[in-house]
């Protein structure tokens, strides 16, 4: 399996258990299927911008406490780009979690540190696609 379905993976285990320690985040990737090391895992959610609070994994939030989990902003470029603007180090959680929503507008996502390109076939699909990542992220 490759990374990017690890990496969904890890999202969905952190979202819906308690996971404590990268060992556990493994066994946990073992018994789905995944062959991982601890430092595949520890690059991941670094990747992520997942973050150790209370001794759990979290998806981090926004610096302003707002549920966007990393989204600051949305704007387009041209007719078939939609640009995310994110917290330093969480546009490639937010890519991830944009992919798992398989928005059928959008082609697919490139993530850097702190920007996310949204390619999309054109004008409509930007806009219903914008209108679907603010409902995912709100």
């Amino acid at each position: 399996m490759d990374k990017r379905q690890r990496q969904r993976k890890i999202l969905s285990l952190i979202q819906s258990r308690r996971v404590s320690t990268q060992q556990e985040l493994v066994e946990l990737l073992e018994r789905a299927g995944f062959t991982v090391t601890q430092s595949s895992v520890s690059r991941d959610l670094e990747e992520l911008g997942i973050v150790k609070h209370r001794g759990r994994y979290t998806l981090p939030s926004s610096a302003d406490g707002a549920a966007t989990r990393g989204l600051v902003d949305l704007d387009v470029a041209g007719d078939h780009l939609i640009v995310a603007k994110c917290e330093p180090g969480l546009a490639s959680a937010v890519a991830v979690e944009i992919d798992r929503a398989l928005i059928p507008e959008i082609i697919g996502t490139l993530a850097g540190e702190d920007t996310v390109f949204i390619a999309v076939p054109n004008r409509r699909a930007q806009r219903a696609a914008i209108k679907k990542i603010w409902e995912l992220f709100s």
